[in-house]
């Protein structure tokens, strides 16, 4: 098979794209032949060395995309050659032939082509468990959403208004604060000085929640929360986040929650069940297929690069040849 692989860390330059040795399918496992792949942070992170990566270089990395069932392992049932197959947290994506544990293959259905599974899932079940499960977003609340012209927060926007809260969108540009309105925020604001006042006036003294994944906001998000109120941070896109001072949890009455996909999808019932409320909530206009730009797999460094830029929005799809 082919893949996008790099033996040390650094730039996109360190990518390349070359034949490796084909996967095997052992026990309970189905290989695919990849349609369609996910591009993500995680994915610039590994290949910078912020995350630490089992085994020899070349290093392969990708957690995400679709593709079609092209052999089966033993032990597997109700899985044909040919099935369309979708998943969230496989590794090794970034190539031409994908090996996938039964129990994170999500079948796909008839109306979701291999490039919107690629492009929703792992952005989708993320805004989906944060509004379900790190806070239950309630009629009434109001939100806050850093980030919220990227791909995780315009559909946060659209699940918390889709369960009767009212959003506050952050976004760096004016371009991304407009795709943020678009989505339905009633706000949208830049990182101006004192902007945790504005949130504040806007919502009756702060919000209900925020949602941050930039990082070096925390303290600023944690600021725009009222009393009783909750942080949830799931991410470091901006850079690490600063230390919070356990007392001003304690004199302030806020929590702060983190937050991991992988410690929600625990099981193949669970990847099934939340998949299927995320199709149903695409089928039924509560969510937006994401504004898609596609790029070769041997192409993989240039789609590094156009997702670091930060002028990009939307989601970035592999195609292998």
């Amino acid at each position: 098979m082919h893949a996008l692989v790099f033996d040390t860390f650094g730039g996109p330059e360190v990518l390349s794209y070359r034949e490796v040795a084909d996967p095997a399918v052992p026990l309970g496992h189905i290989q695919l032949a990849m349609r369609a792949i996910g591009l993500n942070f995680a994915d610039i992170y590994r290949r910078k060395g912020n995350y630490t990566l089992a085994g020899k270089a070349p290093h392969i990395a990708g957690y995400e995309g679709a593709g079609e069932v092209v052999a089966i392992g033993e032990g597997v049932e109700g899985v044909a050659i040919g099935d369309r197959i979708g998943f969230a947290d496989v590794p090794f994506a970034n190539a031409t032939r994908v090996t996938v544990p039964l129990e994170r293959a999500i079948p796909l259905p008839d109306d979701i082509d291999f490039e919107a599974a690629a492009a929703l899932l792992l952005q989708g079940l993320t805004a989906q468990y944060l509004v379900e499960d790190s806070y239950s977003v309630r009629a009434g609340d109001t939100v806050l959403v850093q980030a919220a012209g990227g791909g995780v927060g315009q559909l946060l926007i659209r699940l918390a208004i889709a369960r009767g809260a009212s959003v506050i969108a952050m976004a760096s540009t004016l371009e991304k604060q407009a795709l943020a309105k678009a989505a339905g925020a009633a706000y949208a604001l830049g990182y101006d000085e004192g902007w945790p006042d504005k949130v504040r006036a806007l919502s009756d003294r702060g919000v209900n929640v925020a949602y941050d994944s930039v990082g070096i906001t925390l303290l600023d998000s944690l600021a725009a929360v009222r009393s009783r109120g909750t942080l949830v941070t799931f991410g470091m896109a901006g850079g690490p986040a600063p230390l919070v001072d356990p007392r001003y949890l304690m004199e302030h009455s806020k929590t702060v929650v983190g937050g991991d996909l992988w410690d929600f999808l625990t099981d193949r019932q669970q990847r099934l069940s939340r998949a299927g409320r995320l199709f149903q909530a695409l089928r039924d206009g509560v969510i937006e297929r994401p504004r898609i730009e596609t790029f070769a797999l041997s192409d993989g460094a240039a789609a590094h690069a156009r997702l670091e830029d930060r002028r990009f929005s939307g989601k970035i799809v592999l195609l292998p040849e």
